[in-house]
């Protein structure tokens, strides 16, 4: 059973730059691994996913410009970089992984899901 855990969530303002990480435990090799963010009273919602060998990305349209997901497969590793981040982008965000080549959108289709990290993000 692959474990998850997210790190690197923290205060900070608005145009900072902020890098998550989602250590593994087990092997992830074979699973898509994908961002999700959820805002308080609000659904969450997919960020980014990343195909199991790293050549492929997805992104949520409003967040590609500024978000970029990568992964070390030697580390077990999946990391999120945000830029220039935004108020709105305020949300803990969760890593999450499936078996299979290509991320979803869909949080109903992970079967293993990080605890979250908290993104606090003032202006």
């Amino acid at each position: 059973q692959v474990q998850l855990a997210e790190s690197g969530g923290g205060s900070v303002q608005a145009g900072d730059s902020l890098t998550l990480s989602c250590a593994a435990t087990g092997s992830t090799v074979r699973y898509n691994m994908a961002w999700f963010r959820q805002a308080a009273g609000k659904e969450r919602i997919f960020v980014g996913g990343i195909s199991w060998d790293g050549n492929g990305t997805k992104y949520a349209d409003s967040l590609s410009w500024r978000f970029e997901i990568s992964r070390d497969n030697n580390k077990e590793t999946l990391v999120l970089q945000m830029n220039n981040l935004k108020p709105e982008d305020t949300a803990v965000y969760s890593c999450a992984g499936r078996p299979g080549r290509t991320p979803s959108p869909q949080t109903s289709d992970y079967r293993c899901w990080g605890q979250g990290t908290q993104v606090p993000v003032s202006s």
